[in-house]
């Protein structure tokens, strides 16, 4: 296995101008670093990442650790997490949490013991142990895709987080839904604790309200953000006396769920049911009809949690910030509407403008 003093001695360099080439550490002249690039191409050097670690202490990887990585929200996700990784010479070791805040703890904390440099974690309902660990050995973490409310102040632990909105896209749907006469609206909800369920119950709750429409509690089910328990929230929704009709699915997996809950009655959409989602998926438009969906920056979101976590081993001490990133309505037919190449109009300027692309900018909150 070629070493960098072989490297060194075919190109007639030093071992130190081998080492300023491969880490980028000082200016080396064209001809000189052509010479070495040359010279690993000839003999095949790779470097020895473990005895660069033993002195920088930095291994150049990343944790990664998110649940239902099946989940095609979440594989964007980690596509644009890997991406950016690779674009800064980081690797990526990556964990399913499995939505359980005991067995989060435990690949966090297997993570950590591979000395990673920091995490990325989409964290589970209840992230208190999570926390915990992470600010007990003060490890870097950006929060992805769920919020979580940590303490503010001086000595508040600084995690940076990233994540879409979630509240005003959902008003977006309702208000869509509202506008085309429907007066019972349901909403399909995801795992009660998480930050993106209450978001979408907010925004849902606000598009009832700007529209002059009740709330009513039987119109809001659970789907614990999965399909065969989004399956049978729908079916609860379609059994009341007077059921939706129109309903508002706040996950992908729910949405796959709420459409075979009404096939399995019979029923058509939008026929006997509208329907509007939050996701927007790679099949989402080869349904009939194809599906009225918030689509969310899903890469982007990856790629952003991976510059936050950079700047933050760039800066320990620096303040913590929580980027939103807007959404884009992408108008078909399922809500019952003739489909349209562009967005909904101005009245429903909440989730997209003329474009078709969420007019609103990301946006930061810096904390202490």
């Amino acid at each position: 296995m070629a070493t960098m003093a072989d490297v060194a001695r075919s190109a007639g360099v030093s071992v130190a101008t081998v080492s300023h080439v491969l880490n980028d550490t000082r200016p080396v002249l064209p001809h000189t670093r052509r010479a070495v690039l040359d010279a690993v191409e000839e003999l095949g050097y790779t470097t020895n990442t473990l005895a660069r670690s033993l002195v920088t202490s930095r291994t150049r990887s990343i944790g990664l650790a998110v649940s239902a990585i099946s989940n095609p929200y979440f594989t964007e996700i980690l596509q644009g997490v890997e991406a950016s990784a690779l674009e800064h010479g980081y690797g990526l070791l990556i964990a399913d949490p499995h939505e359980d805040p005991a067995h989060e703890r435990e690949v966090v904390r297997l993570l950590h013991e591979r000395r990673v440099d920091g995490m990325i974690v989409a964290p589970s309902a209840e992230p208190r142990e999570l926390v915990s660990y992470l600010t007990r050995h003060r490890v870097p973490a950006v929060f992805l895709d769920r919020i979580v409310d940590v303490p503010e102040g001086e000595d508040a632990p600084r995690f940076d987080q990233v994540g879409a909105e979630g509240a005003e896209p959902t008003t977006g749907l309702v208000d869509h839904l509202a506008g085309l006469g429907h007066r019972r609206i349901g909403l399909v909800a995801g795992r009660p604790g998480l930050s993106t369920t209450r978001e979408r119950i907010t925004g849902y709750r606000h598009g009832l309200a700007a529209a002059g429409l009740p709330f009513d509690e039987r119109l809001l089910v659970h789907g614990d953000s999965e399909a065969a328990a989004g399956e049978r929230a729908t079916a609860d929704l379609l059994s009341l006396a007077v059921p939706p009709t129109a309903l508002v699915t706040a996950n992908n997996a729910m949405t796959i769920g709420a459409l075979r809950a009404v096939r399995s009655r019979g029923l058509s959409v939008p026929g006997d049911l509208a329907l509007c989602c939050f996701d927007d998926f790679a099949w989402a438009d080869l349904f009939s009809p194809r599906l009225t969906a918030v689509a969310q920056p899903s890469r982007d979101i990856g790629a952003q949690a991976v510059r936050l976590l950079l700047d933050r081993l760039a800066e320990p001490d620096r303040p913590a910030r929580t980027l939103r990133l807007p959404c884009t309505f992408v108008h078909r037919g399922s809500c019952g509407c003739v489909e349209q190449p562009g967005p909904l109009s101005e009245k429903s300027g909440h989730v997209a403008g003329p474009s078709g692309k969420a007019d609103a900018k990301a946006h930061e909150r810096t904390l202490p």
